[in-house]
């Protein structure tokens, strides 16, 4: 089919600055190019004249529905193949003598059930974090867009008395990527509170989304910064003010006192600190632990140790004949 002739050069470009000003052009916008559209006008309309100009502007009043459309970030893609497969099937419309004022307003309708049928944008979970789960795409403006919260969540404070320990579960309330994700821990000592980058250094022992400190001591006062990150890049950090209460133990001395705080004075509150693993029964003692996925896992789990004891049972209950049969 011939493009654009020489002599439409002056219509085209006012018809393409209608387009670039036309907002109504949106998802259609987005998805497909400029060249895409004349060719198909052509081919509906011929390459020049007024029912040229006629069919871009039947394109862009059909497309009107789709002007402030918003979808999930991670639904573009498949967007985008609707947009392709679409513009394939008016050519073949208008190759096959087909009407534009027809075939335009079925192509937008059939891309508005395609849009219905997309993953829908998730909510922002304030009051933290990178949440790329609930990034979306506008098309007006052709972009994507996540939440606009702080990377750094509000500080929890934990008391605990001296000599018992103290647990950390660097968890948000938003969902993580599946891959690549890693935990880093940090502290600012000295009893600051505090989310300040700059008075925190690492933790080398502290690994993954769970920390304790066992026994706790004074010296283990301050804050702790859990990063998430993805593939290295921070997803968020959650921050603990850990304050130790109680006296010291009876009986120690002043001098005592002056003698364990020479040696304590290096820095060295990350040996006190390790992952850990939680037994079972801290995690269903945990908040939010028996979820219904949780319950029905718990309940299979329960049904094949009954039924594993059954078999035992009824096993041990068989003549000593019967069982080296």
């Amino acid at each position: 089919m011939a493009l654009l002739a020489q002599g439409s050069t002056v219509p085209s470009a006012l018809v393409a600055l209608m387009v670039f000003r036309g907002p109504a052009w949106a998802c259609l916008f987005c998805f497909t190019s400029y060249e895409e559209r004349v060719r198909i006008c052509q081919i509906f309309a011929g390459v020049e004249g007024p029912e040229l100009e006629k069919c871009q502007k039947a394109f862009i009043t059909a497309f009107k529905g789709l002007l402030d459309i918003e979808i999930n970030d991670y639904e573009r893609n498949h967007l985008h193949d609707a947009f392709t497969q679409m513009t394939h099937s008016l050519q073949e419309m208008a190759m096959a003598q087909g009407s534009f004022k027809v075939a335009f307003p079925n192509a937008a309708k059939k891309m508005q059930e395609v849009i219905k049928k997309l993953k829908e944008v998730e909510a922002c979970i304030p009051p933290c974090g990178v949440q790329e789960a609930s990034r979306s795409f506008r098309c007006r403006g052709c972009y994507s867009d996540v939440c606009e919260l702080s990377l750094d969540c509000p500080v929890q404070d934990l008391t605990v008395t001296r000599g018992q320990q103290a647990k950390f579960s660097c968890s948000v309330n938003f969902s993580l990527p599946k891959e690549e994700i890693t935990y880093s821990w940090k502290f600012a000592g000295g009893g600051v509170r505090t989310q300040d980058q700059s008075y925190f250094r690492d933790i080398l022992q502290a690994r993954g989304p769970l920390v304790r400190i066992r026994p706790v001591q004074p010296k283990h006062r301050g804050t702790y910064c859990c990063e998430i990150s993805q593939d290295q890049f921070p997803v968020a950090r959650v921050y603990f003010f850990l304050n130790v209460t109680g006296a010291p133990p009876r009986g120690e001395t002043k001098l005592q006192v002056s003698f364990r705080k020479v040696l304590d004075w290096a820095p060295r509150e990350a040996e006190m600190i390790e992952s850990w693993r939680p037994s079972l029964g801290e995690l269903l003692a945990s908040s939010g632990a028996l979820t219904p996925s949780n319950q029905c896992l718990l309940a299979a789990a329960a049904a094949l140790a009954s039924a594993s004891a059954t078999l035992v049972v009824c096993f041990r209950a068989m003549p000593l004949n019967a069982q080296r049969k």
